[in-house]
């Protein structure tokens, strides 16, 4: 039997959706970290989970050719597969994306799955760090244990020496009560805007200092309740200095010989895709996937997909975004449209119950994680859309939902992926669903 801190040695088989990789011992599945499929591995149990093994790689007994070296920390936050190299990191997204059909969605694809590569370095344009005590960074794998967000070359080089001089402000004394930072860049990195997360309230002109640090246009801070027994009994979200909020502009392929420009402001707080990289290939790619007629864009954020139909000539586009920093970026990004693009603030559950979708019209979705809740996707299959393209940054949920809807009638017309997240385990799907 094994028991945390068992050493065993092991063949990998596969990966598996988290960044582990899976073996077997005995006839007991091991999910193990740091290894690639195809190695044999010694290994050291961390943990027993119910009917499975955790463990970590010790050393490598025979290596694939495909294993990096000179990796610094595999475990600091977005580096889980930096081990591995590029061209094998991308088969072994597709693999786990045909894996989650196959298992949770009972659907078998017929070849694997396109991934589009990304530049591993410096791709992030937006980070969210941890703080403790007076120490700025991501968490290694599976802990809170604090590493250096330089690491992993997510960040441009500027970037780093800035989440220096914010770690010099900690160090300092002047950002007492931050438990958290999100950082927003916009694609060249010549703006910045910061949210903070704060344990109690603090005063704005302390934060507002933080605006004179290179390239910063504005800070935000949240305190107070975020659910029951917390220390604040309601929660304040307050702008410290400046506007948080980066401004972009895309360039899209051009529509019958006329150059397309998007122009996109984001929220420091509000959802945004975080590839510098991939940003305006994914927004072409999804309008490119969306036929004439009218368009409802549910879970829109701050309205990427929208404003891109937008632009590239679509005339009835209706976007739904709940949360409150996304929508006001929605309202400004849909301006210049006019009555082309209907920004609406709203549960995306809350719409579907009000509004009805014509048949003839195609509905994008890109969900949280947690893909769509039960009753949206109850409410969107009932609407009968001739077309879906959703866009899914978590392959369990999404294949949970591709079940759903083909139980509903549709049919996955086609799939494809981007890595967005290069040398991390997760990958971006995205796919069409045609009414049968």
């Amino acid at each position: 039997m094994l028991s945390p801190g068992s050493v065993i040695d092991l063949t990998v088989e596969k990966p598996a959706a988290g960044g582990r990789m899976v073996a077997r011992h005995e006839g007991l599945v091991v999910l193990v970290h740091a290894a690639i499929p195809g190695e044999r591995v010694r290994v050291v149990v961390e943990r027993m989970g119910r009917g499975v093994a955790y463990a970590t790689t010790m050393d490598v007994l025979e290596a694939s050719p495909d294993r990096r070296t000179g990796i610094r920390d595999w475990a600091c936050g977005g580096n889980v597969y930096a081990h591995i190299a590029p061209p094998r990191q991308l088969l072994l997204k597709a693999q786990v994306i045909a894996d989650a059909l196959s298992r949770i969605g009972k659907v078998d694809l017929d070849a694997p799955v396109p991934v589009t590569p990304s530049p591993e370095e410096g791709y992030r344009m937006r980070a969210r760090f941890h703080v403790r005590g007076r120490t700025l960074g991501y968490f290694r794998e599976g802990t809170h244990g604090m590493c250096d967000p330089a690491s992993t070359r997510q960040l441009l080089p500027d970037t780093c020496e800035f989440v220096k001089a914010l770690s010099n402000e900690l160090i300092d004394g002047r950002l007492e009560g931050v438990t958290e930072i999100e950082l927003g860049e916009n694609v060249p990195a010549t703006e910045r805007a910061l949210h903070l997360e704060l344990s109690r309230p603090v005063a704005p002109q302390g934060l507002a200092n933080l605006t004179t640090l290179p390239a910063v246009v504005g800070v935000s801070a949240s305190f107070g309740a975020k659910g029951p027994g917390a220390a604040f009994p309601a929660r304040h979200t307050i702008t410290a200095g400046g506007t948080p909020c980066v401004l972009d502009i895309l360039d899209l392929p051009e529509r019958d010989g006329t150059p397309v420009q998007v122009r996109l402001q984001h929220h420091a707080q509000a959802f945004f895709q975080a590839n510098r990289y991939l940003l305006t290939r994914l927004a072409a790619r999804v309008v490119s996937l969306v036929p004439g007629g009218p368009v409802v864009d549910l879970y829109a954020g701050v309205g990427l997909f929208s404003a891109s139909l937008a632009a590239s000539g679509w005339t009835s586009v209706t976007a739904v975004e709940g949360d409150r920093a996304g929508a006001a970026d929605l309202r400004a990004n849909a301006a210049p449209f006019g009555a082309t693009v209907d920004p609406v603030e709203m549960a995306v559950e809350a719409y579907l119950s009000r509004r009805p979708v014509s048949p003839d019209a195609t509905i994008i979705v890109d969900p949280p994680r947690t893909g769509m809740s039960k009753e949206a996707s109850a409410a969107i299959v009932a609407q009968e859309a001739r077309r879906l393209v959703y866009v899914s940054c978590d392959v369990a949920t999404f294949a949970r939902d591709t079940r759903k809807l083909i139980d509903a009638g549709y049919a996955l017309a086609h799939l494809e992926a981007f890595d967005l997240f290069p040398n991390t385990a997760h990958v971006e799907a995205v796919a069409v669903f045609s009414r049968t």
